[in-house]
């Protein structure tokens, strides 16, 4: 392996750390507001799961036929017009990815703080979240050996416990709730209703992250061949333990303990095996969450180091150290994360940013129609799965996700099209610089 390059099995563990993180740790106490049955709940990560492998298997195609560093950026650059590629970057670098990676550190610390005997405080969460955030940036700001081992060793730490939970939780509880996992009169109508198109959002916010390895195409090795493997493998690893989890959650814990909470694994921890032990679990699922942080510290400022790379007026963010590293952009994603750590909370930037990111996405997709019309002769080492179909579905899922929670939650919908709005504005005042 070259030196300035990533492994194999170290962009599968990004893809799989980003993906599991806040969200499913998360999403569920929110669901649980207006959905009651286990098996639209259950469908909402089914369905979310084959949302994102079809996008996965659509960025195959895309990656492998434009691999270069920054995931839509450079994507819609190409595809699209330079306009489109800013905006997207701009959506992750101030949204994308700063927002996600401090939520992680957040639920984190809810989750440290919430196995430990007393009560927590608000301050000792943000600064436990605070402390992850910086060690690691120090961490990945270094060279890609140490960047690379540290996100391996805790992403397969993190597969690790999740199984050993829903294995534990199956063995363990000997009454589990009373919750229906298989379809009953009324789920018929609850799986086309607005408040599934809304909680998808929140899935769509778990979800995000099959996308990471097309964050580093410059940085693997072979990208046209293992691109296409890296994301379809980690999105179906993922939508694996997405299932298992959400099951053990709702076959352990009661409704009425998680409806709205934050920190539903270490309830459902708790509930399953008493105090002492559900507490050593709610630290192992804290600990989870770090890979979470480190991965998107990865994949996210090589979005910013390309737009350095390709505007002069800010060919600072394009800088790299002795070894190769974006060190500059590595720092001023963090930065940013750090000021989303000090002010928000969890349940509305989950919306905001599960709306953002989706919609950058949805652009993403449709563009591999645009690039077939526009450039057929372009090689295209990967061919997209049953191609329309697959693009096709991922559009309708998540164009159906994005109507409903514009209608439902509109604050968070029009603040995400202001944060778009407010990137071309910065695009033509950097252009024309």
């Amino acid at each position: 392996m070259a030196s300035g390059q990533f492994r194999f099995i170290t962009v599968i563990a990004v893809v799989v750390a980003n993906m599991v993180g806040t969200g499913v740790f998360t999403s569920l106490g929110f669901q649980l507001l207006d959905i009651r049955s286990g098996f639209v709940l259950l469908m909402l990560w089914a369905v979310g799961g084959l949302a994102a492998v079809c996008g996965a298997m659509t960025y195959a195609e895309l990656g492998a036929a434009l691999p270069r560093n920054g995931g839509e950026y450079s994507l819609l650059r190409t595809i699209y017009h330079p306009a489109a590629g800013f905006v997207s970057g701009w959506i992750s670098s101030t949204v994308g990815f700063a927002g996600p990676t401090a939520l992680a550190a957040m639920t984190f610390a809810a989750y440290s703080t919430a196995a430990l005997p007393g009560e927590s405080s608000v301050f000792l969460e943000k600064t436990l979240a605070a402390v992850l955030l910086i060690v690691l940036t120090i961490i990945h700001a270094t060279n890609h050996r140490t960047s690379g081992t540290t996100q391996v060793v805790f992403t397969v730490l993190k597969v690790a416990v999740i199984v050993v939970f829903v294995i534990a939780v199956a063995l363990v509880v000997d009454t589990p709730q009373p919750i229906n996992f298989l379809p009953i009169e009324g789920d018929g109508a609850l799986l086309t209703s607005g408040l599934f198109a809304v909680a998808l959002i929140y899935v769509s916010f778990a979800y995000t992250g099959w996308n990471a390895a097309t964050y580093l195409s410059s940085e693997v090795e072979n990208p046209q061949r293992t691109l296409p493997l890296v994301l379809t493998i980690g999105t179906c690893i993922v939508t694996l333990l997405y299932l298992g989890l959400n099951f053990a959650f709702l076959y352990a814990a009661p409704i009425s303990a998680m409806e709205g909470q934050v920190e539903v694994g270490a309830i459902a921890a708790q509930s399953a095996f008493g105090d002492t032990v559900g507490g050593f679990f709610g630290i192992a699922l804290a600990l989870l969450l770090i890979s979470t942080v480190s991965a998107m510290t990865i994949a996210g400022p090589r979005v910013i180091q390309v737009i350095g790379e390709d505007f002069p007026a800010v060919r600072v963010l394009g800088r790299t150290n002795q070894h190769g590293i974006p060190a500059t952009a590595i720092y001023l994603q963090s930065a940013i994360a750090l000021v989303f750590i000090l002010s928000t909370t969890v349940e509305s930037i989950m919306v905001f940013a599960g709306f953002t990111m989706a919609l950058n996405s949805f652009v993403a997709v449709f563009g591999i129609f645009v690039l077939r019309w526009r450039q057929p002769d372009l090689p295209r080492p990967y061919r997209t799965f049953l191609y329309p179909l697959t693009p096709l579905i991922y559009l309708a899922l998540t164009g159906w996700t994005l109507g409903f929670t514009l209608i439902n939650r509109p604050v968070e919908g029009l603040f995400s099209l202001g944060i778009i709005g407010s990137g071309l504005i910065f695009y033509f005042l950097t252009s024309r610089n």
